[in-house]
């Protein structure tokens, strides 16, 4: 608990100068930020979201619950906010970002798959009391979030960088 407001009480003083890029709160952020992305949050999501994988095989992530809820994660959000984006822009809602094709639009709509901290807190209030069940939730969850991942990964990485 001390850590916490030492912590707390340790960034507010670190010195900020608005417009300086050379600024130690920026020089930080910055420095940080590849760290808190592609290490701790992943260690932090996975470390709540208790899963043993001492005893997991195949066929229990290939279990009706896990499968239903990594393809709602996999199918659900990547259809719902590509959906979406396509409506708003359609109607004249919005209009698609300057300089993006369709298939980088859907390649970030995929990258809404991984969002897991809803889905586990979801998985939990689903099914009070049933550990196994919350636990192959948990199952769906990563194992969706983790093929969202990959291809939204792909598609970015392989989608044209400039429209023809």
């Amino acid at each position: 608990m001390y850590e916490s407001i030492a912590g707390v009480v340790g960034a507010l003083l670190i010195p900020y100068t608005a417009g300086d890029s050379k600024s130690p709160l920026l020089t930080l952020e910055h420095g940080i930020a590849p760290w808190v992305a592609f290490l701790i949050v992943p260690v932090f999501g996975f470390a709540n979201a208790g899963v043993s994988f001492t005893h997991l095989n195949l066929s229990d992530a290939l279990a009706p619950l896990p499968l239903a809820v990594a393809l709602g994660l996999l199918l659900g959000k990547q259809l719902g906010v590509f959906a979406g984006v396509l409506l708003a822009v359609k109607t004249g809602l919005a209009s698609k970002p300057q300089g993006a094709s369709w298939l980088q639009v859907y390649g970030v709509a995929m990258l809404c798959g991984i969002g897991f901290t809803m889905s586990l807190f979801i998985g939990e209030l689903a099914f009070p009391g049933q550990q196994a069940l919350i636990d192959q939730a948990k199952i769906g969850t990563l194992l969706g979030s983790l093929v969202s991942a990959v291809i939204a990964c792909l598609i970015l990485r392989f989608a044209p960088k400039r429209l023809a």
